[in-house]
């Protein structure tokens, strides 16, 4: 008996809708992640990028448990000597919760091609609004 392979010519991808509000934004990550990686399906093989399209809504009104709104910062760098800039995980949802979102998100992808591949395929929106109906997106509860 052998191993079953994917082959990225068979790949069916379906579009998911995870609604964030009121919940963590680390479990919302989680599930974005994997749906995004495509290890919900059975056909799931590491080396062939078989995942799915997600939209998160309402990343405004994701929370961070504890005091990660006071003690949580994100870096950056400009590249120039002394570019280090810092911003406050309160102020950052409070501006760009779809920035804030989407970190939490790209770092539980792979960091390779695959990884950057399917961070394509992630479309983030603050409020419940969204420009893609014409997809039948399916609603996935998490």
């Amino acid at each position: 008996m052998s191993t079953f392979m994917q082959k990225k010519e068979n790949v069916v991808r379906k579009w998911y809708i995870l609604d964030a509000a009121g919940k963590p934004l680390g479990k919302t990550a989680v599930a974005a992640a994997d749906l995004l990686r495509g290890k919900n399906v059975p056909e799931f093989t590491p080396h062939v990028d078989c995942g799915n399209f997600v939209i998160v809504i309402n990343a405004d009104k994701a929370v961070l448990t504890g005091k990660k709104l006071e003690q949580k910062y994100y870096y950056h760098h400009s590249g120039y000597i002394g570019g280090m800039k810092s911003v406050q995980a309160k102020l950052m949802m409070e501006t760009k919760p779809e920035r804030a979102m989407e970190i939490a998100i790209k770092g539980m992808l792979p960091k390779n091609a695959i990884g950057a591949k399917s961070f394509t395929r992630l479309k983030v929106y603050a409020g419940d609004a969204h420009k893609h109906e014409a997809q039948k997106p399916e609603a996935y509860e998490f």
